[in-house]
This record gives structure tokens, sequence and C-alpha cells, in this order.
């Protein structure tokens, strides 16, 4: 089978380091009273104009796009390390290889960014790539990416599962008529993921395998 995986909430746990320079860009733009880290979750995972457009209330892209500019001179150099990989990730990543799936990464993050994420954290060698989003914004939707991703991959959609912790993730593999698995270890809860209707909604790393390990390789 072949496996998609979102990055930010699935693999790994970015939320120290997208909070952080979160609050240096707006700390820049002098946005006033900053929330809390912990107010500003529900921007892990969604594209982060749209984040941004939401924080300040705006529509003026300009204005975006100097809140983002100021995210990435943070995260470029200190923000994209301050993340941890889920502990039961490598052990699991390993058994889905064993099993013959074939996996790659595929995250609204720009690619820039993903793929030194997944080489520092020593994922790399479980996937057979890493795609992600341009610094332009292009393919920043799931729909999009992974629309790009079949394409490029040559996969054929009813072989193919989509696998992550948000709304977007869901709807963007529904989208390319993929197979959906939610996670609950990230920062979508049951809500969000049966709102949704993902097909399956797993709480850990075993039960994903157990899912997919269902299915013929």
């Amino acid at each position: 089978m072949n496996l998609l995986f979102d990055l930010d909430g699935t693999l790994t746990n970015p939320a120290l380091g997208i909070t952080g320079c979160i609050l240096h860009a707006l700390e820049r733009l002098e946005f006033g009273a900053l929330p809390r880290r912990e107010e500003l979750h529900w921007c892990i995972g969604p594209p982060l104009r749209d984040s941004f457009a939401q924080l300040l209330e705006t529509e003026d892209e300009r204005l975006i796009e100097e809140a983002v500019a100021l995210y990435r001179e943070r995260f470029a150099d200190v923000g994209l390390f301050e993340n941890e990989v889920y502990h039961d990730i490598p052990g699991g990543l390993a058994s889905l290889r064993d099993a013959g799936h074939q996996m790659w990464v595929a995250t609204s993050k720009p690619h820039v960014y993903a793929q030194r994420i997944v080489e520092h954290f020593g994922l790399l060698d479980f996937f057979q790539g890493v795609y992600g989003s341009e610094l332009s914004g292009e393919n920043v939707h799931k729909r999009d990416l992974i629309a790009h991703i079949l394409k490029s991959e040559k996969l054929e959609s009813e072989a193919v599962w989509m696998i992550g912790d948000r709304a977007q993730d869901i709807v963007g593999a529904q989208a390319n008529e993929l197979r959906t698995i939610g996670v609950l270890w990230g920062f979508g809860d049951q809500a969000e993921l049966e709102g949704v209707r993902s097909e399956f909604v797993v709480d850990s790393m075993a039960e994903l395998i157990r899912v997919v390990g269902a299915d013929h390789v």
C-alpha cells in the first residue's frame, strides 16, 4: 500500500517552534497583547497565510506576506528544530516499511523546511520522498499537494491512504478519492476528524499499523 503522512502533528510535535515563530512575527508587527502559546495550537496544520489572516483579522495580502516573512526569519534557522518526533513514530515507520508499504511525507509546510526536518530527525530513510508546498504558496492546500504527489509518483488514488491529524488532511485526501486515517496524538481531536468523516480515527501508531495491515500490500 502507498501511505502519505502529514508532518506537523503526525510525525513530529512542532508546537514550540511554530508558536514561537508566530509570536516573533506578531511582536515585530507590534500586534499588542500577545496570545499565550497554547492559544496558538489551532495554527498548527492549516496554511500559515490563512492563520495570519485570522490572527491579524485582515485580508491585506501585503500585511499577511510581511507576517509570513517575519515568521520565516526565525523559523529558517531556529524554529524548525524546536520540534520533537513522537516517541513511537520511528518504530512504527520501520514496521510499515518492513511490511512492504511505500511512504511519502505530504505537508503544507514548505518543502525546503520539511526536507531538513525529516532528515534532521533521522526519518528520511523511511520515505520514498518528501513533498511540501513552495515558498510562494503553491500546493499549500492539501487537495492540490496530494494531486501533485499522485501525478508525480504515478499513483492510483484507490491504492493510497492519507494519514494526518487535522481536518485539512482528510478533506484534501477525500477531494482526491484517497482513503483516510485521522490520528489523535496531534492537534486535531475526535470531533474534528469525525466531523469530516475520516474513514478511520486511531489513537496510537500500533492501531494505525493494524488498520493498514488489514489491507494487502
